[in-house]
């Protein structure tokens, strides 16, 4: 009786995990498997006959856009404010010893 009861429950449970695992290995979260063979060109581009490549309208605004990105880039940061905590300190401390009229800058001694 025993033997009945664990065939019968054993059942249900192999043959849902059969299919289970056929429909998970047909499932393709990417709509089915994609595979492009390489075809010996740069970015898939086959060249032009005359030899010369003709560029597409979204080339030149992508080239002004990136290196005047990076020029103004380049210009803001060389004229960036210093900002640091030692050229604060710095100032701060100037500013302290002349209020007390101390020196603050080394001057050796004369032998």
């Amino acid at each position: 009786m025993i033997r009945a009861g664990v065939s019968t429950l054993s059942r249900p449970i192999a043959s849902s995990s059969s299919r289970s695992t056929s429909a998970v290995a047909r499932r393709y979260a990417s709509h089915g498997p994609s595979y492009h063979p390489p075809s010996g060109y740069l970015f898939g581009e086959r060249p032009p006959k005359d030899g010369k490549r003709v560029k597409e309208t979204w080339e030149n605004i992508y080239y002004v856009g990136m290196f005047g990105g990076m020029a103004l880039a380049a210009v803001i940061i060389a004229y960036k404010p210093d900002t640091s905590i030692q050229t604060w300190a710095l100032k701060e401390a100037r500013a302290r010893l002349d209020a007390k009229g101390e020196e603050w800058e080394y001057k050796p001694k004369s032998a």
